[in-house]
């Protein structure tokens, strides 16, 4: 029922109280969110939130206000996950924890315009607890370091030098990830709920490697190509296999070649280690180049057609061989049943099974052979302009494309 409606009287000290709680409330949530995001799977995570903020709202009067009143939620917080690990113990089911459960991922600055964010989890547990700990609320919980001293009842000067120490210690241990521009760790951090687990640590190094070298060789190329910085910068999030992945992105019946998306400036993947029958390790990092160009495509107009996003990904991933364009397209060409322009922006599954990845590869072809990058760049930022770049209309330049194709 709503207030306009409750006819239950509220008087004037429980009206403050309430107005000061939904200030606490709104001021401390997300932090308290955060660390409980360490300690818990996500639905548990707000689960103990909900829970934190009714004991704040019924021991607000034991609240003594010469106290920091975040480290008392703190406190509050700590004692809820202890409370929820014993009865979860009880119950013999699992408990969670931030080193097993949620990796901790930082977000790196790559070639300018790509964000990847990788797992320091295993970096994490080189050091001591108490150090994992500082370094987790300053950097994944947001706390100053006075509220830290508060937390782990040291003086502030210690906490800085711990900090300080501890921070030099995880620098060397990322220093394993290459050629990556290090930043301040502040600016670094994210948190990122990964599905992946330690074991698979010296693997996932590898491929966040490798990602970043293919990355290396191309992302600033195709920004330059199109004559485009984009105008933000793009996160790269890897999933660890097929179903966790269609999941994710709430396709659970896609089928096996869907292993990559975009949704807005995230470019979500399947990982390499596990691509499913009709990927390999190579083809899934081709893909993610392929979504990087798509994704700038869309970034200098929104507009611009599925075909023509897509055939530009495809030819500057390199993603498919000749021979199998031409061997997987030969019925169509052959039975002159290519697909139009119109055709090929569709945007159900049939866009697989109609060849649109090959054809809309061949259309940009043609564009590219036939009038140059230049009339490419034009189509991107006025794709109805068919008579102004190629002073023909949209029917006669499929027209053309279908016989550039036939005499291929």
């Amino acid at each position: 029922m709503s207030s306009a409606h409750d006819k239950t009287p509220v008087y004037p000290d429980e009206q403050d109280n309430i107005i000061k709680f939904e200030v606490i409330y709104s001021q401390y949530r997300d932090r308290i969110r955060k660390y409980l995001s360490l300690k818990a799977n996500p639905m548990m995570a707000d689960d103990l939130t909900q829970q934190v903020f009714l004991k704040v709202m019924e021991n607000m009067h034991t609240f003594k206000e010469h106290a920091s009143l975040f480290t008392w939620i703190f406190k509050i917080a700590q004692n809820t996950v202890k409370n929820e690990y014993r009865s979860l113990s009880r119950k013999k089911e699992s408990t969670y924890d931030f080193t097993t459960y949620e990796s901790q991922s930082i977000a790196l600055d790559y070639a300018k315009n790509v964000e990847i964010r990788i797992d320091i989890s295993s970096a994490l547990n080189q050091l001591n607890e108490l150090d994992q700990q500082i370094i987790t609320l300053r950097f994944f919980v947001d706390c100053t370091l006075l509220e830290i001293a508060k937390i782990v009842g040291m003086r502030e000067s210690a906490v800085k030098n711990r900090l300080y120490r501890a921070l030099e210690k995880l620098r060397k241990e990322l220093k394993e990830w290459g050629d990556i521009t290090m930043m301040s760790i502040q600016d670094m951090v994210s948190i990122v709920s990964k599905g992946e687990t330690n074991e698979k640590n010296a693997s996932l190094k590898k491929v966040h490697q490798d990602l970043f070298n293919e990355l290396k060789n191309n992302v600033e190329r195709i920004s330059s190509k199109f004559n485009h910085q984009p105008s933000r910068k793009i996160i790269i999030e890897m999933y660890p296999d097929l179903p966790t992945f269609h999941h994710a992105v709430g396709e659970e019946n896609a089928p096996n070649w869907f292993m990559g998306t975009i949704e807005g400036n995230i470019l979500k993947i399947v990982s390499p280690l596990n691509p499913g029958p009709e990927h390999t390790y190579q083809s899934i990092l081709n893909s993610t180049v392929h979504l990087y160009a798509m994704w700038l495509i869309h970034d200098i107009n929104p507009l611009a057609p599925k075909w023509l996003r897509q055939g530009i990904g495809g030819i500057e991933a390199n993603q498919m061989t000749p021979e199998y364009i031409r061997d997987t397209t030969r019925d169509e060409i052959s039975n002159l049943t290519i697909p139009s322009f119109q055709e090929l922006n569709n945007d159900t599954w049939d866009f697989g099974t109609m060849k649109g990845f090959q054809f809309s590869y061949l259309c940009v072809e043609f564009i590219l052979a036939t009038y140059g990058l230049d009339a490419l760049n034009k189509l991107i930022r006025d794709p109805e302009d068919y008579r102004g770049i190629f002073l023909r209309s949209e029917l006669e330049l499929y027209e053309q494309w279908v016989e550039y194709l036939r005499n291929r």
